[in-house]
Parts: C-alpha cells; structure tokens; sequence
C-alpha cells in the first residue's frame, strides 16, 4: 500500500504531471504548480458598472423601491372593512364573526385557542382579504400616479 503512494505521482487538477521529489539534476530549476481552485491574479472586469450612473454603482431598483403611501392603507383598510361588515354567512359578517370570536378566546385568556377553535378560520380569512386588498391597492394607486395606466 504504501508502495503505490510512493510512485504515484499524477494529482488531478494540477497542470504538472508530476509531483514527485526533484531530482539533483533539477535542482536549479523551478517547477510551477497551476492549479483551477485558485484564482488568478487578472482583475475581472465588472460588465454591469457603468461609469457615471448613480455614483458610479449600478442600482437595479430605486433606493425608495417601497414607496409606501398612508393613503393606500386607510383607503385599503376601508375598502375591506366595507365588504367583510355585510351579514353574508348565517346572518353574521365575517368581521362580527372574527370580533366576536376574538371575545370569546379571551374570556379563557390565559389558555390560547385550540387548534379547533373556528377562531383560526375567521383570523386566516380576514387577514388573507385584508393583504389582498392593500396588495391591489398599492398596485393601482402607484400604477396610477406613475403613469402606468
């Protein structure tokens, strides 16, 4: 086993063929080792800067890509609180059956809802209403003030 370490002397991924100890005849010569783990010293040329375009850095996005807007959340809160306040399941709204089960888990408040609880349904169903609603508001608002459409 160790007589095939010995003579071995390819290593893959180096551009020598071989490695084995220098003989006293190469004593004065130098051997130079390449390998393609290690980086060269060529500086690589950046192709998305642009000389002059934003301080000389390259933005994809504006630094205020946001762009919130207070007149998007009330509208939003308003335009969902009107639609989810009319009485359209059993009699209730979805609104009166989320306060009204809020109410009802914090009579026991010290233990949390079960997994049962029809609190879960109505807290998901509310919010999911209410983020798809400002979502769309803040698309057709700053659509509209930027000329989009």
């Amino acid at each position: 086993m160790a007589a095939t370490f010995a003579t071995s002397s390819t290593v893959i991924g180096l551009g020598t063929s071989s490695l084995a100890s220098p003989s006293r005849a190469s004593v004065g010569k130098r051997s130079c080792l390449t390998s393609g783990f290690v980086k060269s010293s060529v500086a690589v040329r950046n192709p998305l800067r642009q000389a002059g375009a934003s301080g000389g850095k390259f933005t994809c996005f504006e630094r205020n890509w946001l762009r919130t807007d207070f007149n998007v959340i009330g509208f939003g809160l308003i335009g969902w609180l009107a639609p989810s306040s009319i009485p359209a399941i059993d009699g209730k709204s979805l609104t009166g059956l989320f306060f009204e089960s809020i109410g009802a888990e914090l009579s026991h408040f010290p233990t949390p809802p079960a997994l049962t609880s029809q609190f879960w349904l109505w807290l998901v169903t509310w919010h999911l209403g209410l983020f798809i609603v400002l979502t769309f508001g803040q698309i057709g608002f700053k659509g509209r003030t930027e000329d989009y459409f």
